[in-house]
């Protein structure tokens, strides 16, 4: 049984190794894609840059995009006196500025962080959350999104999203071009990387989100430890995850480009959609936490 800094350390390493599994998998995809079409380096250079511009307009204003998707509304210290405390100390704790604090006007049970760095992010919290947690139980999962600010989770899942912008570019350029008919100076083309890239345009997509989902719910299980290292309270964060599994109203203001940032799955009623959520089992998360008790 590991304890709850065995758990940080053994979710940061796991992180690291997936990470660089997947960085080196969209490059070498990348790489092999443009070579057995005929396409020169100069090509993937020119996904990665359109990549990288589209990711620094949301690094720039997507707390603003993402608040204005979701209808939330600035939360008040007098309107909402424990989510804003509650942030408020856990942040001295955390050795971070204090986020800006959001609610979203739904009975349905969730919160999300959001943000470029510590200096620049926002916490949000439906009110129906707000609503049927005990103080304790709002700490954990405030604590959680904090740990998700700290941990520079929406940072990387940035550079995720950029690498994968520029496969998605990269194949979606090549495919349209060979179905127009445009053609390439192939002749020097290794047959054996050709073929390789025939496979590589079809299934690397699939691989790069299977990667993405791995990346993403490894970070919830480290969210979910610092939490636990900041309250020092695992029994917490379990009560609040519980109450949140079972909670059966939906989050109307939910989309696949948001979901996910939430502390859990909004579609998870959905089937199809939960298939590839960016959530592990709740299950599995509060099995983590009861080897910490």
């Amino acid at each position: 049984m590991l304890n709850v800094y065995e758990q940080v350390s053994n979710n940061k390493i796991k992180s690291g190794v997936i990470i660089t599994l997947f960085i080196g998998f969209i490059l070498a995809a990348t790489y092999l894609i443009s070579q057995a079409f005929g396409y020169g380096n100069e090509f993937m250079f020119f996904a990665l840059f359109i990549s990288f511009f589209m990711s620094g307009i949301s690094y720039l204003w997507g707390d603003k995009i993402v608040v204005a998707i979701n209808g939330a509304q600035v939360a008040n210290r007098k309107d909402f006196f424990d989510f804003y405390t509650v942030t408020e100390n856990l942040s001295l704790a955390n050795g971070t500025p204090m986020p800006k604090v959001y609610f979203i006007d739904s009975p349905a049970m969730n919160a999300f962080a959001t943000g470029r760095d510590p200096k620049n992010a926002l916490i949000c919290a439906t009110t129906g959350l707000l609503q049927k947690l005990n103080r304790t139980e709002l700490e954990a999962v405030v604590a959680h999104e904090l740990s998700h600010i700290k941990n520079y989770d929406i940072l990387l899942m940035m550079i995720v999203s950029i690498l994968i912008g520029t496969l998605s570019i990269l194949t979606n350029s090549i495919t349209r071009s060979s179905f127009l008919g445009s053609k390439r100076d192939n002749n020097k083309s290794n047959p054996i990387v050709a073929i390789i890239g025939l496979v590589l345009i079809i299934f690397a997509p699939i691989i790069a989100k299977l990667i993405q989902l791995a990346i993403s719910r490894r970070r919830e299980f480290l969210a979910d430890a610092s939490a636990v290292k900041l309250t020092h309270q695992p029994q917490g964060l379990i009560d609040a995850l519980t109450k949140i599994s079972q909670d059966t109203n939906k989050l109307e203001t939910a989309s696949t480009a948001t979901s996910s940032l939430y502390i859990d799955n909004p579609f998870k009623g959905n089937k199809i959609a939960s298939l590839f959520s960016t959530h592990p089992p709740i299950e599995d998360r509060i099995k983590a936490l009861e080897n910490m008790l």
